[in-house]
């Protein structure tokens, strides 16, 4: 069962590519959300105002993938297509490419973009760190406090990652795993009485 995917570190120094006097600046930014585009455009956009075209194209997910391709006024599939088939081509995910543009008098054609725009990104994933992470699994367990012990002393076995916890009379606690230890870790608080374990939507 795979449950690691890779995904790129943190962003890098922009790139440069120049192509018959047009520049294309390249960048790369791990993300987690699609809300997360449109700010990053819109500082792009205020970095290079003189720019014409600000290309993209990102991947979100590990199990369930969305993902978006932007030509931004360059001619279809020539721009957001070739950054995108770059994100698959390395393998990655939860990572925005974005390409921006200044025209430099000189047209490329629809063949000389798809080119420009694919080394762009290419140059961009090659300047990046690119790291591997587990997908992980989410599960809350709800417990009385008399139980803390028990609950307890499974997490401290298995060496499970705690992410939140409300200790009161009735206590919750937000645990992860990865994925392939889910089932085994469910089975585990499932069997142990007045214990109650779901997984985390």
């Amino acid at each position: 069962m795979k449950d690691t995917y890779k995904t790129i570190a943190f962003s890098p120094e922009e790139i440069l590519f120049k192509e018959k006097g047009s520049k294309f600046f390249g960048y790369a930014f791990p993300i987690t959300s699609e809300e997360e585009v449109k700010p990053i455009i819109e500082i792009l956009r205020k970095k290079h105002p003189t720019a014409c075209h600000y290309c993209y194209a990102y991947q979100i997910g590990t199990e369930k993938i969305s993902y978006r391709a932007n030509d931004d006024g360059e001619p279809s599939n020539s721009a957001g297509t070739p950054i995108y088939g770059q994100i698959q081509s390395f393998d990655i995910t939860n990572t925005l490419i974005v390409i921006v543009r200044i025209f430099g008098g000189t047209k490329l054609g629809v063949g000389g973009l798809i080119t420009a725009y694919k080394t762009a990104a290419q140059l961009t994933l090659e300047n990046c760190e690119i790291i591997e992470k587990t997908i992980d699994i989410h599960f809350l367990v709800s417990f009385d406090y008399k139980n803390m012990n028990k609950v307890m002393r499974v997490i401290k076995e298995k060496n499970i990652d705690i992410v939140t916890q409300k200790m009161e009379m009735s206590c919750k606690i937000e645990i992860k795993t990865r994925k392939k230890n889910a089932e085994i870790l469910f089975e585990i608080f499932n069997s142990l009485y007045e214990i109650d374990i779901k997984i985390k939507e």
